[in-house]
């Protein structure tokens, strides 16, 4: 029982329980407490996200050496295959149910949440794509000029991290979830919003399941390892998304799964998840190509055409890239796709970034978990060019 009550699965669990009671039996006085307790861990994952970034992609690509150059280019090519691959996938989907489909647009009467009390702000040292620039840059320059001392402190700066991983990042998460879920039940979304949520979500989540179940199932047969052996290990990774709604905020308890999966390398694990946190944003895509095709019906009374839905999901894809992994990074960082490519008014982007809020959690635990999916192909690259694992000696 003891081993239970520790294990981070269960720790999450009750956290978005706990966190659902309370928010519907608080009263204000309560919320002021949830809403400034959960700004200030908030600001705390997020100090520590671009930490993290670097502590694991910069020492990683300097011990890849040669091969670090080739290994980018190989992890943006099947992180960029595959957001254009999920997005095709939704769009088909769309094609075919949403004509049969009838969505309310609104639901009014939620309560508003109570203002921070002590706003305790602690900005990054930089921002998360600024950080895995650096860290591309300063592994690849230090492999390049095989700069000893940058690496041996690289190396140390990764087991500094590592420590805040473990006695902060993740102590502080089954908190944080529950004070999220908290302020959702409070608000009303889990109750008012649920006609929404159930008619949209469950259409898109069987998305999420069948491309997670497709790059697992390629990943495998690309790779000839067992892919059941990575996914068995990535519930604690999906809940925590789930709660988060940020791959950057999830990062930490997704190299913790990775890291027990047997088919994957841990040069790779290194290497790959820190990377694909922030560049593959797969279910974010399927699930914005759905919306903005449910959104066009709703306010417009047609469906965008083929054409023009190519061309949002080809260049989506892009952008899914370049956009931070962090709660609705991937619709704010295109909505001049929204408006451009697709004509839609300030109406129109509004209720679309409100309808992708309603989701944005089961979208990231999508990225999330399809990651370890993409490891196992890199995994899979790996071998068969004859790249020599990289022994890290790193254990979370």
């Amino acid at each position: 029982m003891s081993k239970l009550m520790k294990s981070l699965p269960f720790r999450l669990a009750l956290g978005v329980a706990i966190g659902i009671i309370a928010g519907l039996i608080a009263n204000e006085s309560f919320m002021n407490l949830v809403v400034t307790l959960n700004y200030i861990f908030g600001q705390i994952i997020s100090f520590c996200v671009p930490l993290i970034v670097i502590g694991f992609i910069a020492p990683s690509i300097t011990k890849l050496g040669k091969n670090a150059s080739r290994l980018l280019g190989v992890a943006l090519i099947l992180a960029y295959t595959s957001s254009l691959g999920a997005a095709l996938f939704s769009m088909a989907a769309g094609y075919t149910l949403i004509p049969h489909m009838s969505i309310q647009s609104a639901v009014d009467g939620l309560r508003s949440l109570p203002e921070v009390v002590f706003k305790l702000d602690i900005p990054p040292i930089m921002g998360v794509m600024s950080a895995l620039v650096f860290s591309v840059m300063i592994g690849l320059a230090a492999t390049w000029t095989k700069a000893v001392t940058v690496t041996k402190l690289l190396d140390e700066f990764q087991k500094i991290v590592l420590e805040i991983v473990q006695k902060i990042v993740i102590p502080i998460l089954p908190v944080y979830i529950a004070f999220t879920f908290c302020s959702l039940a409070y608000e009303g979304t889990i109750t008012k919003q649920a006609p929404i949520f159930i008619s949209v979500i469950l259409i898109v989540m069987a998305g999420h399941y069948i491309w997670m179940a497709l790059l697992y199932t390629l990943a495998g047969i690309y790779s000839g390892r067992d892919p059941r052996g990575v996914i068995k290990h990535y519930g604690p990774a999906y809940l925590t998304a789930v709660g988060t709604m940020s791959s950057a905020a999830t990062l930490a308890v997704a190299l913790s799964c990775a890291k027990k999966a047997e088919p994957l390398r841990d040069d790779m694990v290194d290497f790959g998840i820190p990377l694909f946190a922030n560049i593959h944003l797969c279910g974010s895509v399927l699930t914005e190509v759905f919306f903005v095709m449910t959104v066009s019906k709703i306010l417009y009374g047609a469906l965008p055409d083929m054409m023009t839905m190519v061309l949002f999901c080809v260049l989506l894809g892009v952008f899914a890239v370049g956009a931070p992994g962090v709660p609705g990074g991937t619709v704010m960082a295109s909505l001049g796709l929204i408006t451009g490519v697709l004509g839609f008014d300030a109406t129109g982007t509004a209720l679309m970034l409100t309808i992708f809020a309603l989701q944005d959690s089961f979208g990231t635990a999508c990225n999330v978990t399809g990651d370890g999916a993409l490891t196992l192909m890199l995994t899979g690259y790996v071998e068969k060019h004859g790249i020599k694992h990289q022994d890290l000696h790193v254990d979370l």
